[in-house]
């Protein structure tokens, strides 16, 4: 491998492992506050794509897009809380799982309505569009490292948010004793809410930052989902720190077992998660 090969496969590797941190920090985060397992977040990655790609054919502005995406999606994780998820709390995993993979099929099924099943695709925008020389024979996209530092003041927002304000005292308690906290006469209720409504507008923005890299189709949501519950349970169950060191690891494994193997690259991020779990059963970081 030469040099310059090794360093855009590491700035894709870092690129694409803070992108699926955006995503599974909402996953893992609505898991360790309300223990739901929330099989639909990828949908909600889908969601975030295709609205981006609906309000840019409207719009022509993909940052006017992207601000009505998000908050649409943090709509629609108020919506799902209080009609759907807040049945689940004094329920068991299994019931969580099949009201989540129904969830799935509802919103695949609004999809197929409401966009067709064609591929759909959106255009980088003009003022992200061009490339930052980094040798003389390798160029990176801007948009690429838009994203990546994007990812970063995401992750840095939500660190400050969950570690230095009155919220996030209280998401810390919520996860730590439920009860105690709602003895203190703090509505634990709307708490759930404004933590899956996060969640889910999370999984939303990722959705939207990925759009013009890849290709909008279909259950796209469903591959990225199992990729995020490898890098929680890397990570470790609730763990948002977990969370952003577990994607970083399975973004470089992921990008360069493309290149170097690519035989066996779909089973690579599987053999690191059962390397791990070997030496740490709990995860990484087990909140």
């Amino acid at each position: 491998m030469t040099t310059s090969l090794f360093l855009v496969q590491l700035i894709n590797g870092l690129q694409y492992g803070l992108l699926l941190f955006l995503i599974a920090s909402g996953l893992t985060l609505v898991f360790g506050v309300m223990g739901i397992l929330n099989l639909a977040h990828g949908s909600m990655y889908m969601v975030g794509a295709y609205l981006v790609w609906y309000f840019f054919e409207h719009t022509g502005s993909f940052g006017l897009s992207a601000l009505i995406s998000a908050v649409i999606a943090l709509l629609v994780g108020v919506f799902m809380e209080r009609t759907l998820i807040r049945q689940l709390y004094r329920r068991n995993h299994l019931d969580q799982v099949l009201l989540t993979i129904g969830m799935i099929f509802v919103f695949n099924a609004l999809q197929s309505i409401l966009w067709g099943n064609d591929p759909l695709g959106v255009a980088v925008p003009p003022s992200l569009s061009g490339a930052i020389p980094m040798t003389d024979v390798l160029e990176y996209p801007i948009y690429r490292i838009f994203v990546a530092l994007l990812c970063v003041l995401i992750a840095g927002v939500m660190y400050f948010m969950i570690n230095k304000t009155r919220l996030g005292m209280l998401i810390r308690a919520g996860e730590s004793n439920r009860e105690m906290v709602e003895c203190l006469g703090i509505d634990i209720r709307k708490l759930y809410t404004i933590v899956f409504a996060i969640g889910v507008m999370l999984a939303a923005v990722a959705g939207v930052a990925a759009a013009p890299m890849s290709s909008i189709v279909p259950g796209m949501g469903e591959h990225i989902l199992i990729t995020c519950f490898v890098v929680v349970v890397i990570g470790g169950m609730g763990s948002i720190k977990g969370a952003f060191v577990a994607a970083l690891l399975v973004g470089l494994v992921d990008t360069f077992a493309s290149v170097m193997v690519p035989q066996l690259s779909s089973m690579m991020i599987y053999i690191l998660m059962a390397f791990i779990l070997l030496i740490k059963p709990q995860g990484l970081f087990s909140s």
